[in-house]
């Protein structure tokens, strides 16, 4: 069986700064450059209406940040929504990586198998200590917490109600504002 050429961050940020995966949408992840599918308008709509009411919830205890990367050791994934520590400066020189995360949300059209696997297996090895997949298409949220060497420990499956992230024990999200449903 042919070796696949496992890409560093390093060597990743080279083909950026070359301009080689310019026009292209792609993330690095577990060392494999990803193509990602274009988003379809549900997707693109969720997220900024998330995005809008987790920034309301927040003002400046967290920073929401919206598709833009993270950097973890041999991955750079670009989550949908990250909730990150503030202030903004913070990330001018660098991307957050999972020191600076309370957790990330990933709304899922067509990435269901890939966001509850692949990305949810590297978030964890990271770990990130809270990761939540919106699954537009049944209407309800996995929220996987307590990371492992692999895996998250804890799972719950909402449809409706509130979550009580975990960094945040004081603050009720609900489902229904959060996600528009």
């Amino acid at each position: 069986m042919p070796t696949l050429l496992k890409w560093t961050i390093e060597a990743y940020h080279r083909l950026i700064d070359q301009e080689v995966l310019a026009e292209k949408k792609v993330e690095l992840l577990d060392g494999d450059i990803v193509i990602m599918p274009p988003e379809s308008p549900l997707h693109s709509y969720t997220t900024r209406k998330s995005t809008d009411y987790l920034r309301q919830k927040f003002q400046n205890t967290a920073l929401i940040i919206e598709s833009h990367p993270i950097t973890l050791s041999t991955s750079e994934p670009e989550p949908d929504i990250t909730v990150a520590i503030p202030p903004q400066e913070r990330y001018k020189e660098r991307h957050p990586t999972p020191n600076d995360i309370f957790w990330i949300i990933e709304i899922s059209n067509v990435t269901l198998a890939y966001d509850l696997n692949d990305k949810k297996r590297v978030y964890a090895q990271a770990g990130i200590s809270e990761y939540w997949v919106v699954d537009l298409n049944a209407r309800q949220v996995f929220i996987f917490r307590d990371p492992s060497q692999s895996d998250y420990q804890t799972q719950q499956t909402l449809s409706t109600g509130v979550i009580i992230p975990q960094a945040f024990p004081k603050l009720e999200l609900s489902i229904l504002e959060l996600f528009h449903w």
